[in-house]
């Protein structure tokens, strides 16, 4: 995880509207904190600081396009830890490109390989 492009990045957690299934929250037997989660629907939560615009997480620390990390990283839900990067398993994702444009950030290029350079 250290070369990940998400540890200079953070666009994805001050885009969207993190929710999930309240079942993740501690109080149900999950893991995400339940002082750091607004109800959206009667089964569904969000991270504080995702539900308008300007989006930020309040688990996002550090500077968007800068040295960033997740403050809630053990603790995160199945949205954030289902999220890749793009090219992180070998396909873009577009998801994470339109939140690095909203952010003036460039998308992220496949690796080049080994057979490329040669």
């Amino acid at each position: 995880m250290s070369d990940s492009p998400c540890l200079s990045c953070g666009a994805c957690c001050a885009y969207f509207r993190v929710s999930f299934y309240w079942g993740e929250c501690q109080s149900a037997g999950g893991s995400v904190p339940d002082q750091l989660v607004e109800q959206v629907s009667p089964i569904h939560v969000a991270m504080q600081g995702t539900c308008s615009k300007p989006a930020r997480c309040v688990g996002l620390l550090g500077d968007v396009g800068g040295a960033v990390r997740c403050t809630l990283y053990a603790q995160r839900s199945s949205t954030c830890r289902e999220f890749d990067a793009s090219w992180e398993n070998g396909v873009a994702n577009p998801h994470c490109d339109a939140a690095r444009a909203a952010h003036g950030l460039p998308p992220l290029t496949p690796p080049i390989s080994p057979e490329r350079v040669a």
